[in-house]
């Protein structure tokens, strides 16, 4: 049995009276000699004793009584002070001893058990103290702690690396988020302006190339829109990963270096994030081909019944593989990889763990739109207050119908949104990414060494994994 840190040696030393000693011969046993009985010359076992000679007799000399020794064990062994008394049973001492129990031989203590109540066993390995106090605290360079983490440890080390790096975190969320919605009002200001499509949309009279028509412009116009939010965060989530990556270690980092760090695999970013829905629209058009085929032949409700069971497993199946597939920003940020190869450590990272990042991912998602909803409504709600269309304009009009005065002001309220969760989004995602790589690769030991954290893993016992 291999030896590890807090563990006793099984069978390295007999017990007294129990391992090592030969079985006992028939017969009677002999009494033990005891301390306070002196032997008598010429007495059999006593000095002076002659075998051959006669009967024994009495020496008439004998010896004081502070010359003879205290038994002693083996013959030729030094006198051994007797054992202290154990520790009284308790939360803070070590478990009482006997055979079979928590202090004795096969149990928390003796040969083949915990050494020394979670001492430290042969071999010197440390072990887990001196009572019952459970494995020592990992150590926590910076925001998070180098173990398997926990759903809340990682949100909390989203937080905590927005509150202790807050110069640097909302200084590139901010920037970001103003730049990104000003080019998203000055188009919608003066290219994009849709009112004439929603007033199609909303004529019961309109002809269908009418309604095709005005549909195709609402839907891009709305692409334009999501493509710049996109641009936008991709940019953030490349400087924020520089910054959580070194919030881990405990160490700060400005916009500068992030942006040095970032810029490199800047351009392979936006290859990975416009390939990812690519995928997800070749999956869903793989999956309702058939029933389009099916209708075009004349399939009637067969087609449509068909075309929608095959949209929902494209549905599925892509959601599948955007989970898989969802470790990959990361992975190329911060080991410096491909696009392809990204996808594949991505994958290869998610594996046997897809409810669990899935389920994450979620939270977080959840958790940032609601922090998007509580600030960006109300603003929402002013800006149509302010524009003179009230709140009923707001409910039945579009954007392009409220003028400059809604777009400002619900702006600023998406620039304050934004600010707050891009860093939770991105957060969550590298440590994430992180805690699957402490899981797998050991990357705690790593992350150790690179933290300056000194005999990190040399001894101390496994890790406690997170929840």
């Amino acid at each position: 049995m291999k030896d590890t840190p807090g563990w006793a040696s099984p069978g390295s030393a007999p017990s007294d009276g129990q391992n090592g000693q030969e079985p006992a011969a028939s017969g009677p046993a002999e009494p033990a000699d005891q301390p306070d009985r002196q032997m008598p010359a010429g007495e059999p076992g006593g000095p002076g004793h002659d075998p051959s000679g006669p009967g024994s007799k009495w020496s008439k000399e004998q010896p004081p009584p502070a010359q003879w020794p205290a038994p002693s064990g083996p013959q030729g062994a030094p006198p051994q002070a007797p054992p202290p008394p154990p520790p009284s049973p308790g939360w803070g001492g070590q478990p009482p001893a006997g055979p079979g129990g928590y202090g004795g031989p096969g149990g928390y203590g003796g040969p083949g058990g915990y050494g020394g109540g979670y001492g430290p066993g042969p071999g010197g390995y440390p072990g887990w103290g001196g009572g019952w106090g459970g494995p020592p605290p990992a150590a926590k360079p910076g925001v998070i702690p180098l173990r398997p983490l926990g759903v809340g440890e990682i949100l909390d080390g989203a937080v905590s690396t927005m509150r202790t790096h807050w110069r640097t975190v909302l200084g590139i969320s901010l920037t970001v988020a103003v730049f990104t919605q000003i080019a998203v009002i000055l188009l919608q200001g003066f290219v994009l302006d849709d009112s004439a499509s929603t007033e199609t949309l909303n004529d019961p009279s309109a002809s269908a190339s009418e309604l095709t028509r005005a549909l195709g412009d609402t839907l891009l116009n709305s692409g334009v829109v999501l493509l710049i939010t996109l641009l936008g965060t991709i940019v953030a989530t490349a400087l924020l990963t520089t910054v959580t990556s070194r919030a881990v270690l405990g160490k700060s980092v400005t916009t500068a270096e992030a942006w040095r760090d970032a810029r490199p695999q800047l351009a392979k970013l936006f290859g990975l994030t416009f390939l990812l829905p690519l995928i997800a629209v070749a999956i869903a058009a793989v999956g309702t081909l058939p029933g389009i085929l099916v209708g075009l032949a004349g399939g009637g409700d067969g087609a449509v019944a068909l075309a929608v069971f095959g949209g929902l497993a494209a549905a599925v199946v892509a959601l599948w593989l955007m989970i898989r597939f969802s470790l990959a920003s990361p992975a190329l940020m911060l080991e410096k990889q491909s696009v392809l190869k990204s996808l594949s450590r991505s994958a290869k990272l998610v594996r046997g763990s897809w409810w669990r990042v899935f389920g994450i991912q979620l939270l977080a998602t959840i958790i940032a739109n609601i922090v998007a909803s509580i600030i960006v409504i109300p603003f929402a709600f002013l800006a149509s207050s302010l524009s003179g269309e009230g709140v009923s304009g707001f409910l039945n009009s579009s954007t392009g119908d409220l003028g400059w005065t809604f777009l400002i002001v619900s702006g600023i309220g998406s620039v304050i949104g934004a600010m707050l969760t891009f860093p939770i989004t991105a957060g969550v995602t590298v440590l994430l990414y992180i805690d699957q790589r402490i899981r797998r690769e050991a990357l705690d030991l790593d992350l150790a060494r690179a933290a300056g954290v000194q005999d990190y893993g040399s001894g101390a016992p496994g890790s406690t994994p997170g929840s």
